[in-house]
C-alpha cells in the first residue's frame, strides 16, 4: 500500500509517499525557519501562513517524486497533534480534502508517536516491545512501546523540553536560533568538564527537568565579566554534557526497570552527534540495542507520519472526516 503522509505541526510543511510502512518513495520538506530566526523562535501566524501557501506544491512534489499518480494512494495519514493549532488545521484540512476526493481511508496520527516510528523506516523492523526516548524542541518523553497502537508514557519533562533548553542557552550566549546546532558546534571547541552543571532532580525517576540548568547557565554568564570565545565554548560543552548525561542515564534506567534491551531515540535533538556518541558508548556497555533514525528523519517529516499511519491502519484503526 502507498500511503500519503502530511505533516504540518510546527514550522515545516512536509508530504511523503511511503510504501508498506517502510520504503520511502518520497519525502519533501519545506521549512519556514528562516522567517522565524530573527524572532528567536517560531511565530505561529507566520508558520501557518507559509504552510497554507506551500502545501499544494509540497504534496504535488511528493507524488511526482514517488513516480505515482494521486489515484494510486491507498491511505492518507496526517498529523493531528500535538502542535500549533493553525498549522495543524492547514494539514488536516488538506488531508481530509484529498481523502474525500479519492474515496481513500484517512488516519489522524500523533506527532510524537510518529517520531518513535521514524527509526523503523528504510531498515529492518525493530523487535517489540522497546523503550523510546523522544527529544525535540517541544517534547522530552520516555515511552514503553508494546505495539504501535499500545504506547505508554513512562516519563516526561516537567518544564522546558530539551530542544527548548538548547535554544534558550543559545540565546543567553548570543548565538542565534535555532540553538541546538550552534551549541553543538561550539561545544566541539570547549571543555565539557570545565563547569559542573547538572539537571534538576525530579519526583519521578523517569521525568526530566531542564529549567534548573538553564538558570545555572544564566548565573554563570552573569558572573563572567567578559565572555571570551573560549568561555562560551566551555559553557556550551559543559551544558551539552550535563543534558546528555541525564538523557542517557534515565533512558537506560527505563530499560533496566522494564527489563527491555531495545532503545529507540527520536526527535530533532537526536541528530546531535555528541548525544549519539554518548548513547552508543553507554548502550553498548549495558548490552542495549540502540536505534536512531537517519539525521534527516530526526526532524519533522511526513515519512514517519505515513509509516505510522500504515501500521495503525493495518491494525484496524481509521479516522472519520470530522475528527
Amino acid at each position: 500500500m502507498r500511503v500519503l503522509g502530511i505533516e504540518t505541526s510546527c514550522d515545516e510543511t512536509s508530504a511523503a509517499i511511503v510504501k508498506d510502512g517502510r520504503d520511502i518513495l518520497s519525502n519533501v520538506v519545506s521549512s519556514s525557519i528562516k522567517f522565524h530566526a530573527k524572532y528567536g523562535g517560531v511565530i505561529p501566524e507566520i508558520a501557518s501562513r507559509m504552510q497554507l501557501e506551500t502545501i499544494t506544491q509540497v504534496v504535488d512534489s511528493a507524488v511526482e517524486e514517488a513516480g505515482i499518480k494521486l489515484k494510486d494512494i491507498g491511505l492518507v495519514s496526517v498529523t493531528a497533534g500535538p502542535g500549533l493549532p493553525g498549522s495543524l488545521l492547514v494539514g488536516t484540512s488538506f488531508a481530509k480534502a484529498i481523502a474525500f476526493s479519492l474515496g481513500a481511508p484517512l488516519l489522524a496520527v500523533d506527532h510524537i508517536y510518529a517520531h518513535i516510528y521514524a527509526s523503523a523506516l528504510d531498515r529492518k523492523p525493530i523487535q517489540l516491545p522497546f523503550i523510546a526516548l523522544i527529544v525535540s524542541g517541544g517534547h522530552t518523553s520516555l515511552f514503553l512501546v508494546k505495539d504501535f497502537d499500545n504506547i505508554k508514557t513512562l516519563g516526561a519533562t516537567q518544564d522546558d523540553a530539551c530542544g527548548e533548553a538548547f535554544d534558550k542557552i543559545a540565546k543567553l550566549l548570543g548565538l542565534g536560533y535555532p540553538g541546538g546546532p550552534l551549541i553543538e558546534q561550539l561545544a566541539k571547541k570547549g571543555n565539557p568538564k570545565k563547569i559542573k552543571f547538572r539537571c534538576s532532580g525530579t519526583h519521578g525517576q523517569l521525568d526530566f527537568s531542564f529549567s534548573g540548568i538553564k538558570t545555572a547557565v544564566l548565573y554563570r554568564v552573569k558572573a563572567e565579566k567578559t565572555l571570551s570565545r573560549q568561555t562560551v565554548c566551555d559553557i556550551a560543552a559543559s551544558f551539552q554534557e550535563a543534558v546528555t548525561d541525564t538523557l542517557v542515564e534515565k533512558s537506560l534506567l527505563a530499560c533496566r526497570m522494564k527489563k527491555i534491551n531495545r532503545l529507540v531515540i527520536g526527535g530533532g535533538v537526536a541528530a546531535n552527534s555528541y548525544l549519539r556518541e554518548k548513547f552508543s558508548l553507554h548502550a553498548q556497555s549495558r548490552k542495549v540495542s540502540l536505534h536512531f533514525p537517519s539525521r534527516q528523519l530526526c526532524m519533522d517529516n511526513a515519512a514517519m507520519v505515513a509509516g505510522l499511519g500504515f501500521q495503525l491502519f493495518k491494525r484496524g484503526h481509521k479516522s472519520e472526516l470530522d475528527f
